[in-house]
């Protein structure tokens, strides 16, 4: 499978892990204290994310020039757009399991980081099983087309997260306290140590991430099989999901079209990676760049121009997503006290 290719010293990839790392130091320092995120706050945080991505693609522009930057911006922009997807999951997740306000930033950043692990481990498998065995181009082009028929046809889906295996799985073996105490994980509650509701949350999080990891991966791999530039496109989108999840977890009804937008791109990420292996070629990134800055343009302003007027509030916090913003949900007796958990019929026990 022909791709750009250039050598990647050591130290360069040591320089951008500890970039990184360092972002999630400051982003874990800003937030240490548990507070409810507004949006004011939350649209500064994804402005300070989104323009080191940008920045980082004009690194990549006075390094390696024009065909790695513009390679390196297609896979952002995909990564980026198809993150808004997250959000959608993530407000239903803190929903489900009434996840207090003050705690949903801690929770999401600890799932960022679980989110950075599995697209690293994606990204290194995927690409050389691209370069092995060309036939799996086929195979993982199908599976974006198939996602993105499954996208386009079932949004109205319900989630379960108490039904997803992982979750199931931590509360077999896990002892867990169908409570929320503060923001702790773990605590004891008779002498012995168990799991508090939060750390489900948490696993909930991370096990519909690890769906979206395959997802996003597979596509951004259509785009490139340069591990360096899959790497560094997913790492820089995924930091600032926390901060655009409050963006935008008030206006998801304003989102209504949006999933169109991303299962277009999902699959012409599918039928570019098939083509890739076919006499055709592999598509010009301009190409592929401008079909993702078109279609995510008209989805989210047919999306915007559809839902006009639906009064839905940024500053209000998300709309039916999210708890009230104490520590226990919208009311109800504060969670400490709550021996139930969430106040869902078929809720976590």
């Amino acid at each position: 499978m022909n791709d750009l290719s250039f050598t990647v010293p050591l130290w360069v990839w040591a320089a951008v892990t500890l970039v990184i790392a360092v972002m999630l130091a400051v982003d874990l320092i800003a937030h240490r204290d548990n507070h409810v995120i507004g949006f004011k706050e939350a649209a500064v945080w994804s402005g300070i994310w989104i323009a080191i991505g940008l920045a980082f693609g004009l690194v990549l522009l006075a390094w390696q020039g024009g065909d790695v930057a513009s390679t390196y911006y297609a896979g952002y922009l995909i990564e980026k757009a198809l993150s808004i997807d997250n959000v959608f999951v993530f407000a239903l997740v803190f929903s489900f399991f009434a996840v207090p306000d003050v705690y949903q930033h801690k929770v999401l950043f600890w799932g960022v980081i679980s989110a950075l692990v599995f697209r690293l481990v994606f990204i290194f498998v995927g690409a050389e099983l691209l370069q092995l065995f060309f036939w799996t181009a086929y195979l993982f082009g199908a599976f974006l087309i198939w996602t993105g028929y499954k996208m386009a046809v079932s949004k109205d889906e319900q989630v379960h997260p108490d039904r997803n295996i992982v979750v199931r799985l931590v509360k077999k073996i896990v002892p867990t306290d169908a409570r929320y105490h503060g923001g702790l994980f773990f605590t004891k509650v008779d002498g012995r140590r168990v799991a508090t509701l939060l750390f489900v949350a948490l696993v909930a999080i991370e096990a519909t991430d690890l769906i979206f990891a395959v997802d996003s991966v597979a596509a951004i791999l259509a785009i490139t099989t340069n591990t360096f530039l899959v790497w560094t496109a997913n790492a820089f989108a995924v930091l600032g999901l926390r901060s655009l999840y409050f963006c935008l977890a008030g206006l998801l009804r304003r989102f209504a079209y949006l999933h169109y937008g991303l299962a277009v791109l999902l699959a012409f990420a599918g039928v570019k990676l098939i083509l890739s292996e076919t006499p055709v070629g592999k598509l010009p990134i301009p190409l592929t760049l401008g079909v993702i800055v078109v279609t995510i343009t008209v989805s989210i302003g047919w999306s915007l121009i559809a839902t006009r007027g639906s009064g839905d509030d940024p500053d209000g916090g998300p709309d039916d997503a999210t708890t009230t913003g104490n520590d226990h949900p919208a009311g109800a007796a504060p969670a400490v006290a709550d021996t139930t958990g969430p106040h869902h019929g078929d809720g976590p026990s």
